[in-house]
């Protein structure tokens, strides 16, 4: 493979992933479910899918 299509290919796999990540915050923010957390203090937290995507413009419509 190519560095060309190397790139190419990780550009898409991201894109597969953060389509993957969406939608499931948006199923379990629909069933009223949390979400397992890492936050930058290294402590793991459990919240609420819905706040999730609220903080996080990434995840907004």
């Amino acid at each position: 493979m190519s560095n060309k299509e190397i790139q190419e290919f990780n550009e898409k796999l991201r894109r597969g992933l953060d389509i993957a990540e969406k939608r499931m915050l948006q199923e379990k923010a629909l069933r009223g479910q949390d979400v397992v957390v890492c936050g930058p203090d290294q402590i793991i937290r459990r919240i609420p899918a819905r706040q999730v995507i609220a903080e996080n413009p990434v995840f907004q419509d």
